[in-house]
């Protein structure tokens, strides 16, 4: 039971305890991302990643929206429309300006890249169960909790620049599929992420005011790193031992699944 009375946490001390679940918890210590990163996956496993995955990065956008609806502060709204410009992209159909391209097309190529059909993959027919589970947990967490734990839950960008290097690293350095093209939403991250956190977290550490407060923030980045946890512990569940694919989900032409008895 917590203390009402307790005293929170100075500026320092509640930015240090943010940036200690990262250090405890982020998904780059999973399994899944330590053999994807140093070359241990054959591409049938990356391609299942990436399909999953691509559902997570077409939620961002609806995740970011539902976060503005509830935020008063036109200004606030503003700062906070860039996140879903980022993925969504300015571009229209038929335009070239690399400038305008979002991250969900980003990702697109990077699935092109790895041989994935890319209308199979904007159908989102094969991704895990437990995929679509997880993200959509994670859209109506920031639906049904308070303003100030939606942004929380977003903090997770603190750490991402390092996985994005590493990310960019281990595939140029043990894929064939690694070019510009296939790497470009990474390196675009790699800029974008430390302007989002840098104003998530100044919002957080501002206005959770009180032990409760800060607690409640604790929680909601926690849960999101697991949330993304629990996504790798399915996909190595399913591609990489025991090899359980689900029915009805992605099969890889270079696996030759477990299959599960009636």
């Amino acid at each position: 039971m917590t203390d009402p009375t307790a005293a929170p946490m100075t500026r320092e001390e509640f930015r240090a305890a943010l940036y200690a679940i990262g250090e405890r918890q982020y998904h780059d210590l999973h399994p899944f991302h330590q053999l994807l990163h140093g070359g241990g996956l054959k591409k049938g496993q990356i391609q299942a990643w990436a399909l999953n995955r691509f559902y997570y990065q077409v939620s961002i956008p609806r995740k970011d929206l539902t976060i503005m609806s509830r935020m008063d502060d036109p200004a606030l709204r503003r700062a906070w429309l860039q996140r879903v410009l980022d993925h969504d992209g300015l571009t229209q159909a038929g335009e070239l300006d690399e400038t305008k391209v979002g991250g969900i097309e980003r990702w697109l190529r990077l699935t092109d890249g790895l041989g994935l059909d890319r209308d199979y993959v904007k159908s989102l027919e094969g991704i895990l169960p437990a995929t679509r589970f997880a993200v959509d947990a994670y859209v109506n967490f920031v639906r049904d909790h308070s303003l100030l734990e939606a942004v929380a839950s977003s903090l997770t960008e603190l750490f991402a620049p390092s996985i994005h290097r590493e990310r960019i690293a281990g595939f140029e350095r043990n894929y064939a599929f690694a070019n510009d093209s296939t790497l470009s939403y990474f390196r675009k991250r790699l800029d974008e992420a430390p302007r989002d956190v840098e104003f998530g977290l100044d919002y957080v550490l501002t206005n959770a005011h009180t032990a409760e407060h800060q607690r409640q923030c604790l929680r909601a980045l926690r849960f999101k790193t697991e949330l993304l946890w629990a996504q790798l512990d399915a996909l190595h569940h399913a591609y990489v031992t025991p090899n359980l694919i689900p029915p009805g989900a992605f099969v890889p032409e270079d696996m030759e699944p477990t299959r599960y008895s009636r």
